[in-house]
């Protein structure tokens, strides 16, 4: 974490005001240190007088779509959710006033804990605990897509029916925009998908991004789920589907290094262990489950081949060998996630 008196993003006095003003209970002065950044909405430390730690979320620098970064709405869902027994941070204060920090933003409580980003990270999680913490993760988001939204005040978080169907037709046309040549696996795959699409069985509130780089792990426990901005409300298995596209085992060759999947140890949950679970709990028929599977590896792919096409139109700023060697290892990325989708739609 980057801690300064000045932090970009954060304009030092206005914030500090707004906190002694909204926040119960904060101890002048405030420091403020980025945690994340990058193109997703950007979470600070907050650190006041007494020691006691707060998370600041705010969108990115610089022009953004706030439809695509919408503090509101992301507030909205961890303070609906801090009703019920899924673990979330605390909502504190939303500010909406972008006199403030030119920007909306949210605080919520701080908590404390380890995301794992890689297996050396996993490493330190005694071989005894890792099946308990596997297990856990999914029963997380197996109560998550048990709740009622209505009963919690999402019902209109966004659309309940066709979730697979809209987001096929988004994605194929996100694709077909950055296309630069045939692709016969992807060509292949969209149509298989298009062809193959599975009917709703109900909706649920669906994360959009659960996996376990998102999760803030205690004590072998998920203590918060974080990163709620791709929340909506759809189909629940896209969000297992997803899952176990990240739940890589010591086997697999991941789609980076190995390094990069925390559960690519020893000791962890198997997939069929983790839908196994997560059927008995919700009750859902799993059958067609790789159908999800190929779903997120797909769109993936359709997210390589943008990148690759902003590549080519000099917007990557690449050049020269290291712009030659950024070129192929998307393309190769998206080639080997193509392929992936449709080997689980066989």
């Amino acid at each position: 974490m980057t801690e300064s008196m000045t932090v970009a993003g954060i304009q030092t006095e206005n914030v500090t005001a707004w906190f002694s003003e909204n926040i119960p209970g904060v101890s002048l002065p405030l420091s403020f240190g980025l945690i994340t950044g990058g193109r997703s909405n950007l979470t600070y430390k907050v650190v006041d007088g007494k020691q006691q730690t707060f998370a600041l979320r705010r969108p990115p620098l610089g022009p953004v779509l706030e439809s695509a970064h919408n503090m509101g709405r992301e507030y909205k869902i961890i303070s609906a959710l801090g009703s019920t027994d899924i673990p979330v941070a605390p909502a504190l204060g939303l500010c909406q006033d972008k006199s403030v920090n030119g920007a909306d933003f949210y605080v919520m409580g701080f908590v404390e804990g380890q995301v794992y980003t890689s297996s050396i990270q996993a490493e330190n999680i005694a071989m005894a605990d890792r099946k308990a913490l596997g297990l856990n993760i999914i029963d997380s988001l197996a109560q998550l897509h048990l709740l009622d939204p209505d009963r919690i005040g999402l019902g209109d978080l966004g659309k309940k029916e066709d979730y697979v169907a809209r987001q096929v037709r988004r994605w194929t046309k996100q694709y077909e925009d950055a296309k630069t040549h045939a692709i016969p696996e992807m060509e292949e795959l969209s149509r298989l998908l298009k062809d193959k699409i599975p009917v709703q069985v109900g909706s649920a509130i669906a994360h959009g991004d659960y996996r376990p780089e998102n999760l803030m792990i205690a004590d072998n426990r998920v203590a918060a789920i974080l990163d709620w901005e791709l929340c909506t409300l759809g189909d629940p298995l896209a969000d297992l589907g997803y899952l176990l596209n990240w739940w890589y085992r010591p086997d697999e060759v991941a789609l980076g290094e190995k390094d990069d999947a925390p559960t690519a140890i020893a000791g962890f949950p198997s997939r069929q262990e983790l839908i196994d679970y997560y059927a008995e709990s919700t009750g859902r028929d799993l059958s067609g489950i790789n159908y999800y599977r190929a779903f997120s590896y797909w769109r993936l792919a359709a997210i390589y081949q943008g990148v690759y096409k902003r590549y080519l139109e000099g917007a990557a700023g690449d050049s020269g060998s290291f712009g030659e060697l950024f070129m192929t290892e998307f393309m190769e990325r998206m080639l080997r996630v193509s392929n992936l989708a449709l080997d689980n739609l066989k």
